[in-house]
């Protein structure tokens, strides 16, 4: 079974298969849940794992995780990176090295429930307003097979995607 870029081809390419077969199997649900710890902190769990949360000092935070807006920068840069070695593996390309640079522009004035001076240009919408991500990529493969697999990364990624377009949000509240 041939491995490359640490992953078993054979295999990626079974599911693959599997999805094409039995289109249900390609249906998923993921899951996570959050606990308040103690000011802005705040540890997040999916499956068996565990991420923390805090925001900067600058924010009136400790400073002792990163942001939750960073990390959907974070998710962003490692779903390219995923993308990029699974696609790259089963075209039979080797990746030498992935760097993914991320940066995204936020106002806070929405996120503190103000209305900005119109001169500022800012709006009252939290979230992100863009974001760049600069992908460095090195390979054994031509310029143009690497950026066709950069076409192909983009448009499949599941979190670039969710971020590109509106998502439907379903929020309650459970008062104890």
């Amino acid at each position: 079974m041939a491995t490359i870029n640490g992953l078993e081809t054979e295999k990626l390419l079974q599911v693959v298969e599997q999805v094409k077969q039995n289109w249900e199997a390609g249906r998923t649900v993921w899951k996570a849940s959050t606990n308040w710890l103690d000011g802005f902190r705040v540890e997040a769990s999916s499956r068996d794992f565990t991420i923390k949360f805090d925001e900067p000092e600058m924010l009136c935070g400790t400073n002792t995780a990163a942001n939750p807006v960073e990390v959907v920068l974070q998710a962003y840069g490692a779903c390219l990176t995923i993308g990029y070695v699974m696609n790259a593996a089963v075209r039979g390309i080797k990746i030498e090295s992935i760097q993914v640079e991320l940066e995204g522009e936020i106002d806070l004035p929405g996120f503190l429930g103000l209305e900005p001076p119109e001169n500022l240009g800012m709006d009252r919408l939290p979230g992100f307003k863009t974001i760049t991500a600069t992908i460095k990529v090195k390979g054994d493969a031509s310029a143009e097979q690497l950026k066709e697999l950069h076409e192909h990364v983009v448009s499949t990624s599941p979190v670039g995607i969710t971020l590109s377009r509106p998502v439907d949000i379903k929020t309650s509240v459970e008062v104890l």
